[in-house]
C-alpha cells in the first residue's frame, strides 16, 4: 500500500511540473499567458547581450527541456534541474522588483520538485529491490536503509 502511495506522488508530481514547465516554456514564444518580460528583473535586464524578448525565449527553452527531462526517463534529475531553475526564477522575481507572491509561489514548486526527485529515488530503488540488482543510493538520499524501501 505504502508503495502505491509513492506511486501516486510521484506521477502527480512529475506529470504537473514537466507538463508545467514545458507550457510555460512554449508559452515563452507566443505571451498567451502573460507578457513573460514583465518579470524579468531590470537588474538583469541591464545586463543582458541580448534582448529582453530573445532572452525569454532562451529560458522557454530551457523549461521545455526541463520539462521533457522530468517526463522521460530521468525523472530524479529532471526534479533537481527544475528546483534549482524554480530557484533562480524566484531570486529573479524579487531583485529590484516586487513580484513576491509569484516568487513564493515558484519556490512551492521548488520544493515540489526536490520532492519528486526524492520520490523518483526511491521508486527505482524499489524497482531494484524487487529485480534483486544491487541498490545504491547517494549519500544524501532520502532512502537510506533497506527498512525504507518496503
Amino acid at each position: 500500500m505504502k508503495e502505491n502511495r509513492v506511486d501516486h506522488i510521484y506521477w502527480a508530481l512529475r506529470l504537473t511540473l514537466g507538463g508545467t514547465a514545458i507550457a510555460a516554456g512554449v508559452d515563452k514564444f507566443f505571451n498567451r499567458m502573460t507578457n513573460w518580460e514583465q518579470y524579468l528583473s531590470p537588474a538583469v535586464e541591464r545586463r543582458l547581450p541580448i534582448s529582453a524578448r530573445n532572452f525569454m525565449r532562451l529560458v522557454g527553452v530551457i523549461e521545455m527541456g526541463a520539462g521533457a527531462l522530468t517526463l522521460t526517463k530521468n525523472a530524479r534529475l529532471g526534479g533537481f534541474i527544475t528546483a534549482a531553475w524554480l530557484g533562480a526564477i524566484a531570486g529573479n522575481l524579487v531583485l529590484e522588483q516586487d513580484w513576491y507572491d509569484i516568487a513564493a509561489r515558484d519556490v512551492n514548486m521548488a520544493v515540489a520538485a526536490l520532492a519528486l526527485a526524492g520520490a523518483a529515488e526511491i521508486r527505482s530503488a524499489r524497482i531494484k529491490a524487487r529485480d534483486g540488482s544491487h541498490i545504491e543510493l547517494s549519500a544524501h538520499s532520502p532512502v537510506r536503509t533497506r527498512q525504507r524501501l518496503a
